[in-house]
């Protein structure tokens, strides 16, 4: 799982049972890249893009579905209602 620079980086620690190998953006020195570049990272190094930003779900749309992105609707920042969503739909 890779981890858009907009969610909290403690994210990244808590779901590691469900995703072995996750990492924030920031991590990786992504932040502040566009889309589409964060996309052709994610799809090399087989990462799911977990976001709040909508220009993801457009390129899913646009590219192709590789690789598999998870918006992120809630506006609620607290690691623990993301996390809790992430685990109901894994």
């Amino acid at each position: 799982m890779l981890s858009d620079e907009h969610l909290p980086r403690e994210l990244v620690r808590r779901p590691s049972d469900l995703s072995p190998g996750s990492i924030h953006f920031q991590a990786l020195g992504l932040r502040g890249r566009r889309g589409r570049s964060i996309w052709e990272f994610a799809r090399d190094g087989d990462f799911s893009v977990v976001s709040r930003d909508s220009d993801f779900e457009q390129l899913a749309i646009t590219l192709g579905a590789a690789p598999k992105v998870i918006i992120v609707r809630s506006r609620a920042g607290e690691t623990s209602t993301i996390e809790a969503v992430l685990r109901k739909h894994a």
